[in-house]
């Protein structure tokens, strides 16, 4: 392809702005904003959470910190650079919106050998088969237990949750289906919305869940309902403030609404939540496990 000096050349002949990393900077706060706020969806993500609660011991904790920083910097570098080099070398076809989404899936096909490329492909259907299936099974066993075996049927029986378990996976995976077959949409304006709206339903929730000891239980509902709505309004709305990314106002009127219901709510957390509370930060401060039964009285 000619190197690094003849990538960046090239890319200067098409726009000089393309290697500049403060281009939002020029539209205003409102880009710059929407850019860092999707570091607040994290917090909200299914499944990237299991990822941390299927760590062995909080002994490992630092050491799986570090690895995982290490890939993501490691992983996104490269996914930069494939964007880059890719609006280098296949400029001016792929100047769409579809194009630049198949972009790495046709540097692949152009590069590399027949076997090696359909490798990477596999990879890339590997990825997304991962990703759909870890959403798709926490979706559903919200539903099946959070849903319909409490609000629906108390008094079901596993059996049959089993069975509400496959429907809801079909009946999302449906959803799903007719979501994508909306040719206006493309995968990174889903991907974008579907963001916003775990970040800013779940995300305050868990924060507060683990940094502040008064959060209750109509307080988590409340913020998962504001946020999730929050996100679901402002993405309709359009022009001046409402161009900000809908996950900032979704997360933060999510936090607000926490924190209110709560100091409202007069019967307080569970002395059973206090617990768990309790001994979830024993461990994030001494780095070892403690049972709920040999933590001390409380102070309420």
């Amino acid at each position: 392809m000619g190197g690094y000096e003849s990538t960046v050349s090239l890319i200067k002949s098409i726009d000089p702005q393309l290697l500049n990393p403060w281009t939002a900077l020029s539209g205003g706060s409102i880009p710059l904003i929407s850019n860092l706020a999707w570091g607040l969806g994290y917090f909200g993500m299914p499944h990237i959470l299991v990822r941390f609660m299927a760590i062995e011991s909080p002994d490992k904790i630092k050491q799986a910190r570090i690895i995982a920083m290490v890939w993501v910097i490691i992983s996104l570098f490269f996914a930069v650079a494939g964007g880059i080099i890719g609006r280098a070398y296949l400029y001016p076809e792929f100047l769409g919106e579809a194009g630049s989404e198949t972009i790495f899936m046709v540097m692949v096909n152009s590069t590399f050998t027949p076997i090696i490329a359909g490798i990477l492909l596999a990879a890339i259907l590997a990825a997304i088969m991962s990703t759909a299936d870890s959403q798709l099974l926490v979706a559903a066993s919200a539903f099946t237990e959070d849903i319909y075996r409490i609000i629906v049927k108390r008094d079901a029986g596993e059996k049959e949750l089993v069975w509400m378990g496959r429907l809801a996976v079909i009946g999302i995976s449906a959803i799903a289906y007719l979501i994508a077959r909306d040719p206006n949409n493309s995968v990174m304006g889903l991907v974008s919305y579907a963001w916003a709206g775990f970040g800013a339903a779940f995300g305050p929730v868990i924060l507060f869940s683990l940094f502040w000891r008064k959060t209750t239980r109509n307080g988590a509902l409340g913020g998962m309902i504001v946020g999730g709505l929050v996100v679901i309004v402002w993405k309709q709305l359009s022009g001046g403030i409402f161009d900000i990314y809908e996950i900032v106002p979704g997360f933060f009127l999510s936090c607000i609404t926490i924190y209110l219901l709560s100091i409202l709510d007069k019967e307080g957390p569970a002395e059973e939540i206090l617990k768990e509370f309790d001994r979830v930060n024993h461990i994030n401060l001494h780095g070892n496990t403690v049972h709920k039964e040999d933590i001390g009285p409380l102070e309420t």
